[in-house]
């Protein structure tokens, strides 16, 4: 059974193709919130969500991930009361 749309687990490779981005900018715009973190599949191996690249790839220029609930901004507690 194939899986849903925007559920599936995307590669560095794959991203790197969709997006036109070298590695070394990939990183660093990871770095600054302006493109999705990278999740952890097993030990030694990562990929992002396709549901967040799809979002990164209608708005590059205006996206941040601390606009998704996933992310809160650096220096925002994430304890509840």
């Amino acid at each position: 059974m194939p899986a849903e749309t925007g559920s599936r687990i995307l590669r560095l490779k794959t991203v790197l193709d969709r997006t036109g981005l070298s590695r070394s900018t990939l990183y660093r715009k990871i770095d600054r919130g302006t493109f999705p973190k990278q999740v952890r599949i097993s030990e030694r191996c990562i990929g992002w969500r396709e549901s967040d690249l799809e979002k990164w790839l209608r708005n590059p220029m205006y996206y941040s991930r601390f606009d998704t609930q996933r992310d809160p901004p650096p220096g925002a507690s994430t304890e509840t009361s």
